[in-house]
């Protein structure tokens, strides 16, 4: 039996690739200043898409118009989290691929939060 030299040789390439990119650091997207130049500085929609969806609890608590942790909050995160995956699908259907300028990202922020927590039918004086 030959001593397989070429798959030992493409296992340790990809071992070593993953161990790199493991140690590269990597930008947080979550964090709001990386939108603050978009025109200089596009983002991804799937950026601001990951930003909305860290945002479900603020937009939870001010929909259902009660503090972080109640059951009613609690209960409206669930049902967010449970409708990301369709959210991000009409978001990326929807909106380009990169974001430009401060209307695009308020424009795909706010369709993202508005298909995770839909506030249809709230009247607020």
């Amino acid at each position: 039996m030959k001593f397989p030299i070429v798959t030992i040789a493409m296992v340790s390439v990809a071992l070593v690739y993953v161990f790199w990119g493991q140690t590269q650091e990597s930008s947080d997207p979550t964090d709001p200043a990386r939108f603050a130049n978009l025109q200089a500085n596009p983002a991804k929609s799937s950026d601001v898409v990951d930003w909305a969806i860290t945002q479900i609890p603020e937009v939870c608590a001010q929909a259902v118009g009660q503090p972080a942790g109640s059951d009613a909050v609690n209960d409206c995160e669930k049902r967010a989290q449970s409708r990301t995956s369709t959210c991000r699908r009409a978001v990326y259907d929807n909106f380009p691929d990169r974001v430009t300028s401060e209307a695009m990202f308020r424009d795909v922020s706010i369709s993202m939060m508005n298909c995770l927590v839909p506030q249809g039918g709230i009247v607020r004086p």
